[in-house]
């Protein structure tokens, strides 16, 4: 079994891989990015690196002997002019930092090719999962109603619109009208936003309205920046008055499947993978 190199962002799914290996005996190794990563992370063996000490990450997944990478977890885009390169990374900074100008997808593209240049095969965090994504049609038991539908529907075009110009993943429309377009925030943030609008924009205790979307963009390498959901984004979804989350089917990673349906049947919301 190839040991895994897991260079950890933000967020839940970085745990929810380590967790996996460990369920499975997988030996893995965890890169934290400073700044970024869950400290829980530092409870496996690994270490932590800036974003710019890409040589020292390079030689610790070496020394490791890691086979493969998953890159996983919310990472911000930093200034780079306050980056602090090792003697590696001063070597390909000029390059990620050219790819950055071209957008997220390029800059990740860009991101990987330097590991795949030291021998280092790349695995999605799906694939880890055991392909724990957004099965189609109702996940739990509650459904969408026609009207709230049409709003995820919109709300899953708006968000590939918006990631066709690789500006983010998710959508939220409420009644038709778009409430929010997820950018560099990322999705909690965009809830909790939706959550402070006027009660008259949205839904609320007992009259939930609208739908929150997240859809992949086109041309971004689904191995490193699949969407994700998870319990919180449905707790979240509750509080900012929303119906229902949905994505599109085999393209939403699901972290923890029983709790997100856990939360979606307590709060009473729906959770939909739309087909294709």
């Amino acid at each position: 079994m190839t040991k895994l190199g897991l260079i950890a962002g933000g967020g839940d799914l970085p745990l929810a891989i380590a967790r996996r290996c460990e369920a499975e005996g997988r030996p893995f190794h965890v890169i934290r990015l400073a700044g970024f990563a869950d400290p829980h992370l530092e409870r496996w063996p690994g270490a932590e690196f800036g974003m710019a000490e890409i040589g020292g990450v390079l030689k610790s997944l070496k020394a490791a002997g890691c086979g493969s990478i998953c890159l996983a977890g919310n990472v911000s885009r930093p200034d780079f002019k306050t980056l602090r390169p090792d003697l590696k990374g001063a070597s390909v900074l000029p390059g990620i930092v050219a790819a950055a100008t071209k957008g997220d997808d390029a800059l990740l593209r860009k991101i990987l090719s330097v590991f795949e240049a030291e021998g280092f095969a790349v695995e999605g965090a799906d694939d880890i999962l055991g392909g724990e994504t957004l099965p189609s049609g109702a996940l739990g038991q509650v459904q969408p109603t026609l009207e709230q539908m049409h709003d995820l529907m919109k709300s899953l075009h708006v968000a590939r619109k918006a990631g066709e110009l690789d500006i983010g993943q998710g959508a939220v429309v409420v009644d038709g009208l778009v409430l929010a377009v997820e950018a560099q925030e990322g999705t909690d943030a965009m809830l909790m936003r939706v959550a402070g609008l006027p009660a008259d924009l949205r839904g609320g205790p007992g009259a939930p309205k609208g739908a929150l979307g997240k859809a992949p963009k086109p041309i971004q390498d689904l191995r490193v920046d699949m969407p994700v959901i998870g319990a919180r984004t449905i707790e979240l979804a509750a509080a900012a008055g929303l119906a229902g989350v949905g994505g599109v089917a085999g393209k939403l990673i699901l972290i923890d499947r029983t709790a997100i349906i856990e939360a979606a049947d307590r709060l009473g919301l729906f959770v939909w993978g739309e087909a294709g």
